[in-house]
């Protein structure tokens, strides 16, 4: 008996086209791009996009809403006509067309990508574009690009507008980064292309083209705090109270949670958000939800989080377990204090299958809990004891750390 053939779904008639223009405008398009915008009965883009186009147009030309959280309704009260909408570049790098597409079915759209912003700096400079780091801030928090501040390290940094080299520029010199190569560059692929390089250092504000990106080769001053690609930040780069799981104990930590992309993390009792901030260092495609009960401590992990370079940390001021009820089902959980069997019960009947729970204990109570938990559920048991050479008189000699009982457990 034969199987059954597999069935088939005819493609749908794409109604939507989206069609990147450069700020060489009309002339830069090829004879496909050209057809979609003069066929489409409505055209919708920012107010430069459709000047630059304003030509081809014949159908009704619209401007983007403000807010741009209402365009998406635009576009889709339309879905079934013919309908473009002209984007910068590339559309599906950083643009609007990624917006769309998590709304239209592929098969509903066609997509005509010019050259990005990144792709056309690449060539200005020469550069291997496949071996520079592109970060796009263009409406997003400037502490992004912390964690890619490295020595020899490329960086093609996308802005949000006339004030985004200055504020970059001053940003890594402050943070010792100013030897640093900075070349910004204006309007390209237009008649208004500007490229100048400096140093970050060097840098002055002036008059600059909206539409910029910044360049930067990183180089650095023998005291700047570049970011380790490792789990174990130094535990000065935190500000504390005595609250803060130490380097050695965080990097076993992280390691022992072992996160995997797009993995959402629970820190219970964030103290001053530590593990929750290199959990997210570890991939941009991490989040986490840091709870802490104490107003002066939550405060302190945003600072934290904003200093080292992942503002988008979520923040959660209030007790566990009362504080976890709205929260979404965790991928994996820390929990470093404040642990009680209450919080314990949550952790263990929030958490996704296949998820992740670690514990830190540094009391006998804790403890106490953490072996009992462990003959009921299995999981791993481990001690960490780490000690450091200080001076004793005028000889050295180990003084240790309280030792750290660590539960970790992988749920069925």
């Amino acid at each position: 008996m034969s199987a059954d053939p597999m069935p088939v779904t005819a493609p749908a008639t794409p109604w939507l086209s989206i069609v990147g223009i450069g700020e060489d405008g009309v002339a830069g398009l090829g004879e496909n791009a050209r057809n979609m915008i003069a066929g489409a009965q409505t055209v919708f883009g920012g107010k430069r996009h459709l000047e630059l186009a304003a030509s081809l147009i014949a159908g009704e030309a619209r401007a983007w809403p403000s807010p741009f959280d209402q365009a998406v309704a635009a576009v889709m009260a339309l879905r079934g006509g013919s309908v473009c909408v002209l984007a910068s570049g590339d559309p599906m790098f950083y643009g609007v067309g990624a917006t769309l597409a998590r709304h239209v079915p592929a098969a509903e759209m066609w997509i005509v990508p010019a050259p990005s912003a990144f792709s056309l700096a690449a060539a200005r400079l020469g550069w291997a574009q496949q071996a520079a780091t592109c970060v796009s801030l263009h409406g997003r928090p400037l502490a992004l690009l912390r964690p890619h501040l490295q020595p020899g390290r490329k960086l093609l940094v996308l802005t949000s507008d006339a004030d985004g080299p200055t504020a970059i520029a001053q940003m890594i010199t402050r943070l010792g980064f100013g030897p640093s190569r900075f070349t910004v560059l204006e309007a390209l692929g237009g008649a208004r292309e500007r490229i100048a390089e400096t140093t970050a250092a060097a840098f002055q504000p002036r008059e600059i083209d909206p539409l910029n990106l910044i360049a930067i080769e990183v180089d650095a001053t023998p005291d700047a705090r570049a970011m380790p690609l490792a789990p174990g930040l130094p535990d000065d780069w935190f500000e504390h109270d005595g609250q803060i799981t130490k380097r050695t104990v965080r990097a076993a930590t992280i390691s022992a949670l072992a996160p995997s992309h797009g993995e959402l993390l629970w820190d219970i009792g964030a103290g001053s958000g530590s593990i929750s901030i290199e959990w997210m260092l570890r991939d941009p495609s991490l989040r986490a939800i840091a709870v802490e009960r104490d107003a002066e401590r939550a405060a302190r992990v945003g600072r934290n989080a904003e200093a080292l370079g992942v503002p988008g940390l979520e923040i959660v001021a209030g007790e566990a377990p009362a504080a976890l009820a709205a929260l979404p089902e965790p991928d994996a959980i820390f929990i470093g204090g404040g642990c009680d069997a209450a919080v314990l019960d949550t952790a263990l009947a929030r958490l996704k299958p296949g998820g992740r729970l670690v514990v830190n204990a540094v009391t006998l109570e804790t403890e106490a809990l953490l072996l009992a938990t462990h003959q009921d559920h299995g999981g791993d048991l481990l001690r960490l004891a780490v000690a450091h050479a200080s001076p004793v008189g005028s000889l050295t000699g180990w003084r240790p750390a309280m030792p750290v009982t660590q539960w970790s457990w992988s749920k069925p």
